[in-house]
């Protein structure tokens, strides 16, 4: 028997079929985000974490193979997220991905709590979710479906994990411009997900859907931080 046709994608499925699955996908991305809230709060409150933080940010060939190492379990996590056979497997796939992030968070969330404003982080958590929330309900309020988006996001995200890679290399900051710049990309990936949420995924898909949002509300969360940090230090 066909998987697909026993699990419609949501554009073709019942009411109640396509409000269960929304229901289920956005209880899934909050059960992520307090997840990774939970585990950056212990890891930052654990002691000699420092002696794991320093060595990431010993130096630009450091941080490319922190990223690069991030960059292979998140395609893994997504694999297993993906996985049509087993629901155990996507599961781990999301929380691999949360505690992966949570990692590549701690250097960042470090230097905000012990060498900035200590109002940043929260501040940040808070313009994120406003930001995602007004994007969110904008989309299921005209109900546009953004899946046209995809090519263009796939280049310019192409384009950012190279100029990533090459301030690593090369040694040239990337600035504030860059930020705003990756804010306005994870927009338009959140756009583009909740559009296919709407529309395009299966509707036995929850976690995969989970999981994108949850990578997007992350990269977004980084790169507000990191505008509000640049902001606090010229203050």
């Amino acid at each position: 028997m066909s998987y697909s046709l026993d699990y419609p994608i949501v554009e073709r499925a019942p009411a109640n079929e396509r409000v269960a699955f929304i229901q289920r996908t956005y209880g899934h991305l909050a059960g992520a985000i307090l997840a990774f809230i939970a585990l950056e709060t212990v890891l930052l409150n654990t002691p000699g974490i420092d002696q794991v933080i320093m060595p990431m940010l010993g130096g630009r060939s450091s941080w490319a193979i922190v990223l690069i190492a991030f960059m292979a379990v998140g395609w893994l996590a997504q694999t297993w997220a993906t996985s049509s056979t087993s629901r155990g497997l996507q599961y781990a796939g999301l929380g691999l991905y949360v505690i992966a992030e949570a990692f590549i968070f701690l250097p960042l969330l470090y230097i905000a709590r012990h060498f900035t404003d200590a109002n940043v982080i929260p501040a940040a958590g808070i313009i994120t979710l406003a930001v995602f929330g007004g994007l969110t309900l904008a989309t299921f309020i005209t109900g546009r479906d953004f899946s046209f988006l995809r090519t263009g996001l796939t280049i310019f995200g192409c384009l950012a994990i190279g100029v990533v890679f090459g301030s690593l290399f090369l040694g040239f900051s990337l600035g504030t411009f860059f930020a705003y710049a990756m804010v306005a990309l994870m927009c338009g990936y959140i756009l583009y997900y909740t559009s296919n949420i709407m529309y395009h995924y299966r509707t036995d898909q929850h976690v995969a859907a989970a999981l994108a949002l949850f990578a997007c509300v992350a990269t977004l969360f980084w790169y507000i931080l990191q505008i509000l940090m640049m902001t606090s230090r010229r203050n």
